[in-house]
């Protein structure tokens, strides 16, 4: 009883399988089961319908569309599109291919055969015979005669004048200043520079090295370079200094030119001028009036309104019906 209990503990799987197994044979039945049951049942009616529907309808529709292809589609086209082509080609186009062949195309053919060989040995080889002779006797033989007897010894004339006139013009003058010109000048040069110019550099760098370089370092190191120190610091606090003297002078002119200027300006010149002005045009329309009535006194005029100055009126009179009076000349009242 103990090896059984022993032997039956593993296969129980303990409480997380129960806890599992239960739920899965909950679905597999609600779920699975309705599922493969409705398959099942469709495959049942798929294979019943096509052994005892779909297979009879095709065995018969098979059956039909064999006997009508075979009784009524085939010998209608038969009849329509092959025995008439035959029946045309066998006993129409044949006959007439061989009556034509026979009777026209091969004693058309013989005739243009035998008329071709003729024309060709009666005329075009005895013409192209003698088209080669006179070519030959006529073109070739001078030609090549002309070639060689002629041309041929004035090419070379020609070759050997054109090679003397190139060295002549282009070579010998070259070389003979090269071998004669430039050859030696160069060895002549050549040993200058040897035993003078390369002597010389060397004692001029000798020279310059220690004779002119300490004198120059020292004096760049000692006194140029100070000197330079010395004028840019001076430049800067000139600089510096020209800076605040215009920054002074901006502000003495600000505040004791520009600033009194404007304010006199605002304040006095501006009242002063406009009272000038109102002075100015007073004296102005008076003195047109003044103008007016002596010339209404002197040559007469209808009496009216004096005028007033459009610049006090805007441009218009004093009265809205009121017009400045025309000016008559004595000749236009005259006449």
């Amino acid at each position: 009883m103990q090896m059984e209990k022993a032997q039956a503990a593993p296969g129980g799987g303990g409480c997380l399988a129960g806890v599992v197994r239960v739920p899965v044979k909950v679905v597999a039945v609600l779920v699975v089961l309705p599922v493969r049951a409705l398959w099942d049942l469709l495959v049942v009616a798929a294979r019943g319908a096509r052994r005892h529907v779909l297979a009879p309808l095709g065995d018969a529709a098979g059956w039909v569309l064999v006997r009508v292809w075979r009784y009524l589609l085939r010998p209608l086209l038969l009849v329509l599109f092959y025995w008439p082509w035959v029946g045309l080609w066998r006993y129409v186009a044949v006959p007439v291919g061989e009556v034509a062949y026979r009777y026209l195309l091969r004693p058309l053919g013989l005739g243009t055969a035998w008329l071709c060989v003729a024309l060709g040995r009666y005329v075009l080889v005895p013409a192209g015979t003698g088209i080669a002779w006179v070519l030959r006797h006529v073109v070739v033989l001078p030609t090549g005669w002309l070639y060689r007897e002629v041309l041929t010894p004035v090419g070379h004339g020609l070759r050997w004048l054109v090679r003397g006139l190139g060295m002549l013009v282009f070579v010998w003058p070259w070389v003979g200043a090269w071998r004669y010109a430039v050859v030696p000048a160069g060895h002549g040069m050549a040993w200058v520079g040897r035993n003078v110019l390369v002597p010389a550099g060397h004692g001029a760098a000798w020279v310059g090295r220690y004779l002119l370089l300490p004198p120059l370092t020292l004096l760049y190191r000692y006194v140029l370079l100070p000197l330079g120190e010395l004028l840019v610091g001076a430049w800067h606090l000139a600089g510096r200094i020209l800076r605040a003297l215009g920054r002074g002078l901006r502000r003495l002119w600000r505040g004791w030119v520009a600033r009194p200027a404007a304010w006199v300006y605002r304040q006095v010149a501006t009242p002063v001028g406009h009272a000038v002005r109102e002075v100015w045009r007073t004296a102005r329309a008076a003195v047109r009036e003044a103008r007016a009535d002596v010339r209404r006194l002197l040559f007469g005029g209808p009496p009216g309104e004096p005028t007033r100055s459009r610049a006090r009126t805007l441009g218009s009179t004093t009265a809205a019906d009121a017009a400045p009076a025309p000016e008559i000349s004595p000749r236009k009242r005259r006449g």
